[in-house]
């Protein structure tokens, strides 16, 4: 049997100036999305990162108290090379998050502190295609950022956020989920891949925990960008689920 060719890529609107990044853990980003975020802060955009967590259980030889310090770290010097020098740490549990009220509280508070144009988040469906099961925070962080985007523009949700200073943002225009296996669209990250790579190596101390001895991180993107540039019709692309927050859109 004749296997179909997965459908043409088009290409994200990026007529927009700030963007939030909003995963569960350090190196999220790095895995696929990291390199479209050095395209954007090239543009002269802004772009936020947020970390539910710190991935502080991540590192199976290292202690969580020791993990965090480590991984945050290295959060901080992989955003810097793509050009992100806003990052949140909201210090949630790693490994246990739950969808639900309180993760749409943080979270919707946090749109409102930056009051992005786009917010961006990691793949939230239960596989990344095929067989490859999701993980259970990247399932619960990513619905938990669809609900807080539209509890954030709405003041009588979380009113004692608005109470205490932060008015409500309705202004997020889409959310992007990276990687996801329904991705209909795409960004061309041809110019920016080293950059990309660049800022997934720079997660070395989480990388060598995992016991990846022979892990190539440029070996790894360029197999997904090649994927995804393709279907959109350039070298190298990074795929994005699209979903548009405005009536009828």
């Amino acid at each position: 049997m004749t296997e179909t060719a997965p459908p043409d890529l088009t290409h994200v609107d990026e007529d927009w100036q700030t963007a939030l990044c909003v995963v569960a853990h350090p190196d999220d980003m790095e895995f696929g999305g990291a390199a479209a975020v050095a395209r954007w802060t090239g543009q002269g955009k802004r772009v936020v990162y947020c970390m539910v967590t710190s991935g502080e259980a991540g590192i199976d030889g290292m202690r969580p108290d020791e993990s965090r310090r480590v991984r945050e770290a290295e959060q901080v010097e992989s955003a810097r090379i793509v050009g992100v020098d806003e990052v949140d740490f909201l210090g949630l549990p790693d490994g246990i998050l739950e969808y639900g009220v309180p993760l749409r509280r943080v979270l919707a508070g946090v749109v409102r502190r930056h009051r992005p144009d786009i917010v961006v988040t990691n793949n939230f469906r239960d596989t990344w295609g095929g067989r490859a099961l999701n993980q259970a925070d990247h399932i619960a962080t990513g619905r938990a950022v669809l609900d807080a985007v539209r509890d954030a523009g709405n003041r009588w949700v979380f009113p004692d956020q608005v109470e205490g200073g932060l008015e409500p943002w309705g202004g997020v225009r889409q959310v992007w989920a990276a990687g996801s296996p329904e991705a209909a669209h795409a960004v061309d990250i041809t110019a920016t891949f080293d950059a990309g790579v660049a800022s997934l190596d720079a997660h070395r101390a989480y990388i060598d925990g995992l016991g990846w001895e022979h892990f190539d991180p440029e070996e790894f993107l360029d197999g997904m960008a090649r994927a995804a540039g393709s279907r959109l019709g350039v070298p190298r692309a990074t795929p994005f689920e699209v979903f548009s927050m405005g009536w009828g859109d």
